[in-house]
């Protein structure tokens, strides 16, 4: 692409298609408040005594890393404030690609040639995840060492190779002094060098392919219609990054978040009550707590399935299926040869929506379960009522989303039929010869983005033909 086209490579204007740049920002404020936090962070297990401006925790034996957030915190100069943002950033910055993800699915953005980003997005979205989990663990507080312990509990439940791989992530028996120094150079090296290298490459690919748009007059397979690169999107994009910058550093001052302190230290006797992980991975926390214990001995080899089953199988069958359906729906629909650069709207493809909500409720009801604690001392419920409640509705409640989205949509495309073929009631009322009563329509004038746009020449035309290269709206 030769400098001058590239200056002049339209981009849609419509606010979903910021999501993308929303977690783009949100990585870069990332980056700037994690290099200033490896400044003073100290990722060492060695037990010292906290001698440091927080009295409720001095002469309390503690690691060095968990002590040197402590000094984060509390002895140098805007450090909570870094320390916040970071952490703000870090769940928008997921927040924000599973989002993103979630529009290019209900909107068939996946679509032939864009199945390798889509694959690159879900792969950034699993390194996020990595990333997110260990530098939450890397404070050593009490409530990440719960979450440390619950990892080596799911390594423990690989067959076979389940020790192996426990002892060496620890580096010896649990616990071990070696987990913290061994995260370090994950979150601070490989695991942002991914998603550095992974964001690039997805930009090439958004730049190098056309972009997708919703459906409109003009706008074809053929084109792209909205604000060229320079200088209305760079304008707007900048504006954009200023705005994600100012509001995380507005949430890091007003909003507190993973107050260590009150945690204290881990001991690995010791579990803090209402223990609750970042929401990204809550639902692995629910799954966890959903499954009932049962466990199989085979060839003197122990099988925990109340482990393995919702920690490893589940989330490996999720993202498999996640890679797959792209490629799955396109055989099934035909549509794998030819390219497709306009947006479906949901309503549109009521089987994929359908199976959107689904899943999006499968992960609300696990989100749920993860919390099952807190909302049975909250609500004064048996917790295991709660548990059997949830556990039901894992599996009927998708079910129910699925059949109520699909008819819903369907429901919406038919009365949007009609109302383009019978136009919108004036508010008038005309007597005819006869002296029967009929309502006065006009011609339908305003569309949400995507809407077909039939010229009406009058009411009840019947159905007017389709306005130049706009496609023909997919059936129920």
């Amino acid at each position: 692409m030769e400098g001058g086209s590239l200056l002049r490579k339209a981009f849609p204007e419509h606010w979903s298609f910021l999501l993308g740049e929303l977690a783009l920002y949100s990585l870069v404020v990332l980056i700037l408040t994690g290099v200033w936090l490896t400044l003073f962070f100290e990722p060492e297990m060695r037990e010292v005594v906290y001698a440091g401006s927080y009295a409720p925790l001095r002469g309390v034996r503690m690691s060095e890393a968990f002590d040197s957030t402590l000094r984060i915190s509390f002895d140098v100069r805007g450090g909570l404030l870094m320390r916040q943002t970071h952490h703000w950033a870090a769940l928008v910055f997921v927040a924000a690609i599973g989002l993103h993800m979630l529009r290019i699915f209900f909107t068939g953005a996946f679509r032939r040639p864009r199945e390798l980003n889509w694959a690159i997005g879900l792969t950034l979205f699993v390194v996020s995840l990595a990333e997110g989990f260990a530098g939450y663990s890397l404070p050593d507080d009490l409530l990440s060492g719960t979450g440390l312990r619950i990892a080596q509990g799911i390594m423990l439940s690989l067959p076979v190779v389940g020790t192996y791989v426990a002892f060496f992530a620890f580096g010896g028996q649990y616990p071990s002094h070696d987990i913290i120094t061994r995260l370090y150079p994950l979150h601070i090296l490989l695991l942002p060098g991914a998603l550095i290298a992974l964001v690039t490459v997805h930009l090439i690919l958004v730049f190098h392919l056309k972009h997708t748009q919703w459906r409109g007059p003009g706008r074809s397979n053929r084109n792209v219609l909205g604000k060229p690169l320079v200088p209305q999107f760079a304008a707007s994009s900048a504006g954009l990054s200023l705005t994600v910058f100012g509001v995380l550093v507005l949430l890091a001052g007003i909003a507190q978040v993973n107050p260590i302190w009150t945690y204290g230290p881990y001991r690995s006797d010791v579990v803090s009550t209402a223990s609750q992980p970042d929401w990204y991975v809550g639902f692995l926390e629910g799954a966890l707590r959903m499954v009932p214990p049962f466990e199989t001995n085979v060839a003197g080899h122990t099988l925990m399935w109340n482990v393995l089953l919702p920690a490893v199988v589940l989330p490996g069958l999720l993202f498999a299926v996640l890679y797959v359906y792209p490629f799955a729906e396109q055989r099934l629909t035909g549509e794998w040869h030819h390219e497709q650069h306009l947006c479906d709207r949901p309503r549109e493809r009521p089987v994929r929506t359908g199976l959107g909500v689904a899943g999006t409720v499968f992960y609300g009801v696990l989100l749920l379960a993860g919390g099952n604690d807190i909302i049975a001392q909250t609500f004064r419920i048996s917790v295991n009522a709660i548990t059997w409640v949830l556990r039901i509705a894992l599996v009927v409640a998708p079910v129910l989303a699925f059949l109520v989205t699909r008819w819903l949509c369907r429901a919406l495309t038919e009365a949007e039929r009609e109302r383009l073929s019978e136009g919108v009631p004036s508010g008038e009322i005309r007597q005819s010869v006869s002296g029967g009563y009929d309502s006065a329509h006009e011609p339908v004038e305003s569309f949400r983005p995507g809407a077909p746009r039939r010229p009406l020449t009058g009411a009840r035309t019947g159905t007017p033909s389709r306005t130049p290269h706009e496609p023909e709206s997919p059936g129920r």
